[in-house]
């Protein structure tokens, strides 16, 4: 007689799942059944005192590398770094349109198992297939491992709430009094890495009793930590915010030319994209700001000549400085300096064009703690003063 699914009973467990965090990691094989591969978050560690370390790895019935994996008895455990969500994705599937073999998305070695491990795994568990169950719709591999490697830095991509996140160390706290007593005044913020120095040191300043933990980062970063709850709220651009996420805007920045103070463009109060169209441009590369910044000459009918990039918005003052190009920013710091001592100067870029608004961020089905909403208060008496003065 065929069992009966509870239905909502697996809606439960799926939905408290979700908030057990687990590593990300790509299971490969290959051998006479064939090369596969396949994104896994079920690894675990079953024993250290075995006459070899033993592991289980659970596939779904449905991938083609669970047959595979019996057929070749080996496999590898590739545990993804932070920075490789996007191997993770070509092995769920995600990219079927864009790669026809998910192996090219990435580099690999061969083991002497003859499993293809990735060259850069933070972590990779060459394995020996020792014995097989299916459970309901998945494979529990017992597997045994032969060899390891393991990187000397990097973090792991870790997989909750559905969504992407990074670890991040946690000091102990040194008494359960302690303890009571901070977490209800615990608040996770996130910043966008390129403005952040020039804002959040005074609001966190105002943050008393408040223990903040901050997070800086890009836009893929922060969307993801904001997701997997490891942020409450983020302060960051709203270009190209996914719909799951609430808004308030706090202020809307200008795009400027920023030029070394001998170029003959610094003697006009005002500069036009057609005036940039023949000098090399330092890209401030750092999404969303590169795309961003770039549309802005392209809509004016300019095709920017990139000479430099960088993802640090004072090496590309610094490069600029130095005569190796225009940026255009909008983010403006209050030195007129680069960090080795060279005079900069700012000038408008005529032309309407499409502000960056700074915004905090957090999740639509979240409700916000107290001091998540004293810090938006902060934050908007913040921005207030600095448009008054």
């Amino acid at each position: 007689m065929e069992k009966q699914v509870d239905h909502a009973l697996r809606s439960k467990f799926l939905e408290g799942m979700s908030h057990a965090a687990c590593t990300v990691n790509v299971v490969t094989t290959d051998g006479p059944a064939g090369r596969a591969g396949v994104t896994v978050s079920a690894m675990a560690s079953v024993s250290a005192d075995s006459e070899r370390p033993t592991l289980l790895v659970c596939v779904h019935e449905l991938s083609p590398a669970a047959p595979r994996i019996v057929g070749n008895g080996v496999l590898c455990v590739n545990v993804l770094r932070d920075d490789q969500s996007y191997v993770s994705d070509t092995f769920a599937g995600r990219f079927k349109d864009e790669i026809g073999d998910k192996f090219e998305c990435t580099d690999w070695v061969q083991t002497a198992s003859g499993a293809p491990c990735m060259a850069d795994p933070l972590v990779a568990f060459e394995c020996r297939l020792l014995s097989h169950e299916q459970v309901g719709t998945h494979h529990i591999f017992l597997c045994e491992v032969m060899n390891l490697t393991v990187a000397q830095t990097g973090s792991p991509l870790i997989y909750a709430n559905r969504a992407y996140g990074r670890s991040s160390r946690i000091d102990g706290i040194k008494s359960l009094r302690n303890a009571l007593l901070e977490g209800a005044a615990q608040l996770s913020v996130g910043c966008f890495h390129t403005f952040g120095p020039y804002v959040m040191p005074g609001i966190i300043k105002s943050l008393t009793a408040t223990e903040l933990r901050l997070a800086e980062g890009d836009h893929r970063s922060l969307c993801e930590e904001l997701r997997a709850g490891a942020v409450e709220i983020a302060m960051m651009y709203d270009i190209g915010l996914p719909e799951e996420f609430q808004t308030i805007e706090l202020d809307e920045l200008h795009p400027y030319v920023l030029l070394p103070d001998n170029h003959p463009l610094a003697q006009q109060n005002e500069i036009a994209p057609e005036e940039l169209a023949e000098e090399p441009m330092v890209l401030l590369d750092a999404a969303p700001s590169d795309a961003y910044f770039t549309g802005i000459m392209q809509d004016a009918g300019v095709t920017p000549l990139i000479a430099h990039r960088s993802a640090s918005l004072e090496m590309v003052r610094g490069l600029v400085g130095h005569g190796l190009g225009y940026a255009l920013l909008a983010t403006k710091p209050a030195s007129e300096m680069t960090y080795d001592g060279l005079r900069l100067v700012a000038r408008q870029l005529s032309g309407r064009h499409r502000p960056a608004r700074i915004v905090l961020v957090y999740r639509k089905d979240q409700e916000l703690s107290a001091a998540a909403r004293r810090f938006i208060r902060l934050c908007q008496k913040a921005f207030e003063k600095q448009r008054a003065a």
